[in-house]
């Protein structure tokens, strides 16, 4: 096969996948938090992690599903301090996975991870 068919091969191919992208529905992020109603992208004041450490830490949504899950956030652990965490799809519940933090749940229970030794129970509130 030459040089020049290979090319054109490849953008039909990558044209192919980009044309079906708008028909596959969103489905591996199914369990994930869904945002309150009304919740503009950015707003951290709209989910809040409560835990029994006394502490809130909010989580500002940075892309949400066509499902209304939460996908991409950033979850604020300290002031200035905003980890980048990413939904992983999982059988039951969810996880929002980042550097050194990751958070565990089902519905409002999750479990704050902050590296190996160091957890935290949470409850996910909207005030």
């Amino acid at each position: 096969m030459s040089i020049k068919k290979r090319f054109d091969f490849k953008y039909l191919v990558i044209a192919g996948i980009l044309s079906l992208g708008g028909q596959v529905p969103a489905q591996a992020a199914d369990l994930g938090i869904v945002p309150p109603s009304g919740a503009v992208l950015g707003g951290c004041s709209d989910i809040v992690l409560s835990c029994e450490n006394g502490r809130q830490y909010p989580i500002c949504p940075i892309a949400v599903s066509l499902a209304g899950d939460i996908v991409t956030a950033t979850l604020h652990t300290g002031p200035n301090r905003p980890a980048y965490v990413r939904l992983v799809p999982m059988g039951v519940g969810y996880r929002y996975a980042g550097r050194n933090i990751w958070l565990d749940g089902l519905r409002e229970n999750a479990i704050l991870n902050f590296g190996k030794y160091s957890s935290v129970a949470c409850t996910v509130t909207t005030p």
